[in-house]
């Protein structure tokens, strides 16, 4: 039996065999621009496209519920609108990566007729995706600032790709495409006819011919929000401490999951397509499970991991706990992490770290200024207003942090690092406890071009803002995650987000990382703000 569908303006034939709207538009007819990042949650809004000119996710409308209506993708707009909003994306850095930006165009170009929205109807309707990348405010941006078509063409896109691979950590490129979803990642890129494999969670992997049969042999069953209470799983070392703070796992929460693709005798498709995924994906098992299927089956094949599988099986942020005095030295208990312990004593020399086997997902030190900046953040809230010089690891950001509190509901924090990389951060907080206006000054070398640098920074102000207030998961005793949707990570949404200023240091120096610095600065600045609470994450509860 048949389904017909209107797919941006075509009719079309496709089995009625049980599909959603989002395998039958990337699986069956190749529309890639609609995107998998929670499937099948219906969470992240990466696949949002219209139904009868409404917003609809894609990844959990069965497709026989949509027979005989119109689909319309990203693709499927004029060009004229399309070309507008992708232009505008571009001109204000309202997308990096560009996984999440086809879904969240679609929805704001539902909200008005394809025309400009005031910041409070784009901030509401952003309450339906989730970016890990730009922090909200250069979406808001683009979304209330249209540009004319073909706008913002004089800028320099190879230098803007160079910047962006400088803060992403991997080759990145930039311009409307990228807003698109064309930026080339792994799982767009793959034949139709390949085989796909999932993660069968006896440790092997299993293969269906569509990613529907391949989940029904791996029994996969959509993951949940736990309710459970987060967990310190360390205890404070004893001391006399000024300071002292504990964390929990934290998610990378990159939006794209992991995916690799690979022909027999062939090279396997990075996972790192147009980004780097925050360090998240350095570990992923998806290119070798593409390479080894491929040989095994002879044919194409597809590795896929579910927002499920990214969460059991990749690499957290690990929990410490730590307790520090005025001069520097104290004592660190962190989760035994490869190079953990070196990252954080390379930046503050005075402190003793203590691995400790913690029962729990895997974690790295591979993530965003993993340790280094726990350090430096330690360092600043100890040394009030002095300076304190410190050098980080060589495969890091080198830093140095300096932080003052002006007063309980504002701060200033400063991360220098030796690479020429400088950040200040100075944050604001309501009584409440919920971030303010942040503004940050970042010198990063030769800017290159502003447009990104500022894109980055406000989106490492944003992770920084999370990660202290919001972020973690649960993990049950025996260590295993507990909650698997990617809206219980608690990264804050569009609405959480405070304004940001950034303001950019003029330089003919060699361009280097900024961003990283700025996330270190923030992270300092807001803890500071709230007066130093000591358990991670501070404010979970004040955000829905």
């Amino acid at each position: 039996m048949l389904l017909t569908l209107h797919v941006d303006g075509q009719p079309v034939e496709v089995p009625d065999d049980g599909s959603s709207l989002l395998e039958v538009l990337r699986d069956r007819l190749g529309l890639r621009s609609a995107k998998d990042g929670c499937s099948p949650q219906g969470q992240c809004g990466c696949c949002t496209v219209l139904v009868d000119g409404s917003p609809r996710v894609a990844c959990v409308t069965p497709a026989r519920r949509v027979a005989g209506r119109a689909i319309t993708t990203l693709d499927g707009l004029s060009v004229t609108t399309r070309q507008r909003w992708t232009d505008a994306f571009a001109a204000t850095g309202a997308s990096q990566c560009g996984f999440c930006t086809p879904g969240i165009i679609m929805r704001l170009v539902a909200a008005n007729h394809g025309e400009a929205l005031d910041e409070g109807a784009a901030t509401r309707a952003l309450l339906a995706h989730l970016c890990r990348c730009t922090g909200w405010r250069t979406i808001i941006e683009a979304a209330t600032n249209l540009p004319s078509a073909g706008a913002d063409r004089e800028r320099d896109l190879a230098a803007a790709a160079h910047r962006a691979t400088l803060e992403g950590g991997a080759g990145q490129q930039v311009g409307p495409s990228v807003a698109a979803g064309c930026a080339g990642f792994a799982d767009d890129l793959a034949p139709l006819d390949a085989l796909v494999a999932v993660p069968d969670r006896q440790g092997g992997w299993a293969v269906g011919a569509t990613l529907a049969q391949a989940r029904a042999a791996a029994g996969t069953v959509p993951g949940r929000r736990s309710g459970a209470p987060l967990r310190h799983p360390i205890e404070l070392p004893p001391g006399d401490w000024m300071v002292t703070l504990r964390t929990t796992w934290v998610e990378p929460a990159y939006v794209e999951t992991d995916a690799s693709w690979c022909l027999p005798g062939g090279e396997p498709a990075t996972p790192l397509g147009n980004g780097g995924a925050f360090g998240g994906k350095l570990a992923s098992p998806a290119p070798a499970a593409a390479r080894r299927l491929a040989a095994e089956f002879g044919r194409p094949v597809r590795a896929l991991l579910s927002r499920e599988d990214a969460v059991r099986l990749g690499p957290k942020r690990p929990p410490m706990a730590a307790g520090i005095r005025a001069d520097g030295t104290g004592v660190v208990r962190v989760a035994r992490t490869p190079g953990i312990a070196a990252a954080m004593r390379s930046v503050a020399p005075g402190l003793v770290v203590e691995e400790i086997d913690v029962p729990g997902p895997p974690t790295s030190a591979d993530l965003r200024g993993a340790g280094w900046v726990e350090a430096a953040v330690l360092l600043a809230a100890c040394q009030g207003t002095q300076p304190v010089t410190v050098v980080a690891p060589m495969t890091q950001a080198h830093a140095t942090a300096a932080a003052g509190a002006t007063t309980q509901a504002r701060a200033t924090a400063q991360v220098d690092a030796t690479t020429q990389a400088r950040a200040t951060a100075e944050v604001e907080v309501d009584p409440e406890g919920r971030p303010g206006r942040v503004r940050v000054t970042v010198a990063c070398g030769d800017p290159l071009d502003h447009v990104v640098l500022r894109s980055y920074c406000i989106g490492a102000a944003h992770m920084a803002l999370s990660w202290v207030c919001s972020e973690g998961i649960a993990v049950d005793e025996g260590g295993a995650p507990q909650d698997l949707t990617i809206r219980s990570f608690g990264v804050l949404r569009a609405v959480d987000m405070p304004p940001v200023e950034v303001i950019i240091e003029a330089s003919t120096e060699a361009p280097c990382n900024g961003s990283d610095a700025v996330f270190a600065a923030v992270a300092a600045a807001t803890w500071l703000a709230q007066g130093l609470p000591p358990d991670w994450p501070t404010r979970r509860g004040s955000f829905a």
